[in-house]
């Protein structure tokens, strides 16, 4: 049944897949994954701000500026999001989601296009593998001029943990989560995916 020509069908409603984890974590890889399999748009908070950086010269490195463009990527995220959502069309989002707000913003987002909301958390246990991909991203992004407001050492990221206080470790509430060790051994992205595509359909994905 449609009410004011949106589909109301539970079954039927756009997917708001949210990804959850510090840099390095290999969220992004896993994004990736969903989105080809799943044929739905990914929208990279990296993408937003990597293109902040000519604003960010012109502002200069103060940490003000810093957080003002950072608070703006999310802001873009959260309406290029309601755009496909609006026209039935489901997400994955690729960011930290390291504050209790933004995930407040996507529940607001699912309720107001009457979507279904979903985190998918990726925590890797093996600290030193964490490192190894850290310092091998780093790598890349110095390539390709890209990365350069994200943690490119382990104290760099040492630093992004002290500063987060324990804070990013937030009740989601009833949203559901599935927590990804992205550094088990002998568990590639497609074991990852497959098993983040069946959690999804198990708690009320529909046909994913």
């Amino acid at each position: 049944m449609a009410e004011n020509g949106r589909e109301t069908n539970p079954d039927k409603a756009p997917l708001i897949i949210a990804m959850k984890g510090h840099p390095g974590t290999g969220k992004s890889t896993l994004a990736h994954y969903l989105a080809s399999s799943l044929k739905l748009p990914l929208i990279d908070k990296d993408d937003i701000r990597d293109s902040t950086l000519p604003v960010q010269e012109a502002l200069g490195p103060a940490s003000a500026a810093s957080r003002l463009l950072n608070d703006l990527c999310y802001d873009v995220m959260w309406r290029i999001a309601s755009t496909q959502l609006q026209h039935g069309i489901g997400v994955i989002v690729d960011s930290p989601l390291s504050r209790r707000a933004h995930l407040d913003r996507l529940i607001s987002l699912a309720a107001e296009q009457r979507a279904r909301i979903f985190i998918v958390e990726c925590r890797p246990s093996d600290e030193a593998a964490w490192q190894r991909r850290l310092k091998g991203r780093a790598a890349q992004d110095e390539g390709r001029g890209t990365g350069w407001h994200k943690p490119s050492t382990w104290h760099d990221m040492e630093r992004l943990l002290e500063g987060y206080g324990g804070r990013t470790e937030y009740d989601v509430g009833d949203v559901p989560k599935v927590v990804v060790d992205t550094t088990k051994p002998g568990v590639g992205v497609e074991d990852m995916g497959s098993a983040v595509i069946e959690f999804i359909a198990t708690h009320g994905g529909g046909g994913v």
